[in-house]
């Protein structure tokens, strides 16, 4: 996608500074965080929402997870706690159509969420 945002900061068009990247995800510091920590991980390529998955998707998926995981140790909040989530469309929060995990700590996180 030309105009989506998410794709310019994986593909390097936007000077974002990444603080993870392998070859299926980026991550970089929410520019509105809700929390101290607050890091969006998001695929290279463009997939719109969660819905857009299927099977073919669960290594990517995975990997989010992953660097979600990684970059919450190197933080410093995976002992302590940390959220991941992914909104999916506009009623849920979605704000940005590229598919997006957010990792937030540093706080203690209340429930419900939302």
């Amino acid at each position: 996608m030309t105009d989506c945002i998410f794709c310019k900061i994986a593909n390097g068009e936007l000077g974002t500074d990444l603080i993870y990247e392998d070859e299926q995800v980026v991550a970089f510091r929410d520019l509105n965080p809700q929390a101290p920590i607050h890091v969006l991980v998001i695929p290279r390529r463009h997939v719109a929402t969660l819905n857009d998955l299927d099977a073919a998707d669960s290594d990517l998926i995975g990997r989010m997870y992953l660097a979600a995981r990684s970059l919450a140790v190197r933080e410093g909040i995976a002992e302590r706690g940390y959220r991941t989530l992914i909104n999916c469309n506009a009623e849920a929060g979605q704000t940005v159509f590229h598919l997006h995990l957010h990792l937030l700590g540093g706080r203690p996180m209340g429930w419900p969420p939302g």
